[in-house]
């Protein structure tokens, strides 16, 4: 039988990984089999960059800390999996889908948004939302093609009224 002190132990881990659900916005849960030590420090360092982390923990206890929180991802717990902790919603979602895209052997399998989980469909399209720098480019794009069209409209109605003088 396992000592209290063991015990004691995997209830700390179990409280951690809790408290972290609770405080991300956005958690992913992915698999990194055949992943170097190097790649994983370089998704490492991108997401702490933006403020989350990516953390690797046994799948039982991965799967108390959901049961606590009335969340059931057990057909995703199998095998060697990792997670990131997002305290920001799109950009860890970002980031690790462009790291998976470089990497073929990571591969993104559920996640949880705001609390809920969600399909890897749906993590691909927040992913495929611009950031927000591209999101107000566009938005002065726009903006600008209606003062353009304005200005010209305006300068053929001036050059009509000098006409007609």
């Amino acid at each position: 039988m396992a000592s209290e002190k063991i015990l004691e132990s995997k209830r700390e881990v179990v409280a951690e990984i809790t408290n972290k659900l609770k405080n991300s916005e956005s958690v992913i849960l992915f698999k990194y089999s055949e992943s170097t030590v190097s790649d994983m420090q370089e998704l490492r360092r991108d997401l702490k960059n933006i403020g989350s982390e990516v953390k690797v923990y046994k799948n039982t206890l991965v799967k108390r800390a959901l049961d606590d929180m009335k969340i059931d991802l057990s057909e995703f717990l199998e095998g060697p999996n990792a997670i990131v902790f997002g305290k920001e919603l799109l950009e860890p979602i970002k980031v690790l889908d462009k790291f998976a895209k470089n990497h073929k052997n990571v591969q993104v399998i559920t996640g949880i948004i705001k609390g809920e989980v969600v399909s890897i469909d749906t993590i691909k399209e927040y992913a495929s939302i611009p950031s927000m720098e591209g999101l107000l480019t566009m938005f002065a794009g726009g903006l600008i093609e209606h003062v353009k069209n304005l200005s010209v409209a305006l300068n053929l109605y001036a050059d009509k009224l000098g006409e007609e003088n």
